[in-house]
């Protein structure tokens, strides 16, 4: 079958470097070629190039052809591509208008909206007319991708570019979103993944390219690469698939934070409701599970003081944090750090990063400008970003990098409670492996510092001492990890468990 996008030896380079180098690839209709590897191996740029979009300043050589064929792009954080002073329904209509033109102006609107909702639903976002009325801020990063990847749907691509479409997804919308991408290839378009998650690759993909340093060190059929690979890298990337990090300290200290009757709202609409207490412990991991949009991203933000239209108490060492983060001292700022799961939307795009990660140090701690980048450049290092990355601007780093980035940011300010929101979904497996070492170690070592993981991923929960459970804004469930993800007792977390062994299993044989 002809390629319907091809990439010929393909080459960027920025300041004389070379972030992508003699790639080939075809791009088949109704074929799935997935390309893996570390953050900042090559593979968004790659897939952006089918797009005929590169980095700013880049100089470009090789051949991209992509000869009367639609191209959607799918991104990895999604809150920048959505304009957020638009509500989701103006979003999706504006594109949805535009394919029913050719239709009688009294029947547009009825096949519009039919258009929108069938979009909607492909996505797996359910309840249409919530998520319409909403705007961008609104909505989880999970639901903000799912809109983003109905916006691509609308605009009937030929060719759609998926960067790490799972990424921030819990089991149960995974698993639908595989079978989704696995639909819209049966339909004779062309799918271009960017994944760092493997039991997806190898559940989805026709086609295998491993990426290391902007070059494809091996390719293949799937099933061959997966039985029998050739590189090296390629074995390191999946012997590390299922490693876990060494769990948090079993008997932690008191209470750090403690949360009561909390209840949060976004306008008139309760989207949180907690009514137990939930508190957590110095020397203590708690990871917080669920859906997308269960409120998982609230009750981190209302600790952080990014939420503050809640009732009920958040207790920092039994004294009560303000509500607003603008109404905190620079020790509770410091105190509560939150790493964001869109680690690009929370960078400066216009200073380096290096400058950005060293000023939490002086605002947050009084540390001097010489001394807050010496311990800036020591930290970036420890999470593997050089010296020569890190000066430059959050556009010239990969998304995973600037998660990385992000974390050591919050680190510098040395919290009592470091709020993690996804901060591994869009890492590879050696990386992913490389920070949660980090974050037990840190348990080990800083016995004040108390650890909430906000995640999708149950491998990652599994680092915790407990597992707080929510659904539907509901805290449904909290107990020790072992508990939680061996003999779970509410019903939607026993299906949570089964939907994600299932998932796992149906992927490798």
């Amino acid at each position: 079958m002809n390629a319907v996008a091809e990439i010929r030896n393909l080459r960027v380079e920025i300041g004389g470097r070379a972030i992508v180098d003699g790639v080939n690839l075809q791009v088949v209709p109704g074929k799935i070629t997935a390309l893996v590897g570390a953050s900042g191996s090559g593979k968004t740029t790659t897939g952006l190039a089918l797009l005929g979009e590169y980095p700013a300043g880049a100089r470009v050589t090789g051949d991209v052809r992509v000869p009367d064929a639609l191209v959607g792009y799918v991104p990895q954080h999604p809150g920048s591509v959505l304009n957020p002073a638009r509500g989701v329904g103006a979003l999706l209509s504006d594109i949805a208008r535009g394919q029913v033109r050719h239709l009688l102006r009294s029947e547009r609107r009825s096949a519009a909206r039919q258009r929108i909702v069938q979009a909607l639903s492909l996505a797996q976002l359910p309840e249409p007319d919530a998520v319409l009325r909403r705007y961008p801020h609104q909505l989880s990063g999970g639901q903000q991708q799912r809109v983003v990847l109905a916006q691509a749907l609308l605009l009937g691509a030929d060719v759609v570019v998926a960067d790490e479409p799972t990424t921030g997804q819990d089991a149960l919308t995974k698993r639908h979103i595989v079978d989704q991408l696995a639909a819209v290839a049966r339909q004779g378009i062309a799918v271009v993944l960017l994944s760092h998650d493997l039991d997806v690759v190898r559940a989805l993909a026709d086609e295998v390219l491993v990426m290391s340093g902007g070059r494809v060190v091996e390719s293949g059929p799937a099933q061959r690469l997966w039985l029998a690979p050739r590189h090296p890298w390629t074995r390191e990337l999946l012997a590390t698939g299922t490693t876990l990090a060494e769990p948090a300290q079993e008997e932690p200290g008191d209470a750090v934070l403690r949360v009561d009757r909390l209840s949060a709202r976004h306008s008139r609409t309760t989207v949180l409701r907690i009514t137990d207490a939930l508190a957590l412990r110095a020397g203590e991991c708690l990871a917080v599970v669920g859906r997308s949009g269960s409120g998982k991203t609230t009750l981190a933000r209302c600790l952080a003081g990014l939420h503050r239209d809640h009732d009920g108490d958040i207790l920092l060492d039994g004294i009560p944090l303000p509500r607003s983060l603008r109404a905190r001292t620079r020790e509770e700022l410091a105190a509560v750090q939150y790493v964001f799961q869109d680690a690009r939307a929370a960078f400066d795009e216009h200073r380096p990063v290096l400058d950005q990660v060293a000023r939490t140090a002086i605002r947050l701690r009084g540390a001097t400008p010489a001394d807050a980048r010496t311990e800036a450049l020591g930290t970036l290092t420890a999470l593997g970003l050089p010296d020569e990355l890190v000066r430059r601007r959050p556009a010239h780093l990969s998304g995973g990098e600037l998660q990385r980035a992000a974390l050591a940011r919050a680190l510098l300010a040395r919290p009592r409670v470091l709020i993690c929101d996804e901060i591994t979904s869009g890492l590879d497996t050696v990386t992913r492996r490389a920070i949660l070492d980090l974050l037990a170690a840190l348990l080990r070592e800083r016995t004040d510092l108390a650890l909430v993981l906000i995640t999708h991923d149950l491998d990652t929960a599994a680092l915790a001492a407990r597992i707080a459970v929510l659904d539907a804004g509901e805290l449904v469930e909290q107990g020790t990890a072992q508990q939680v993800l061996t003999s779970p007792r509410h019903p939607f977390t026993v299906s949570l468990m089964r939907t994600a062994v299932r998932t796992t299993a149906e992927a490798w044989p």
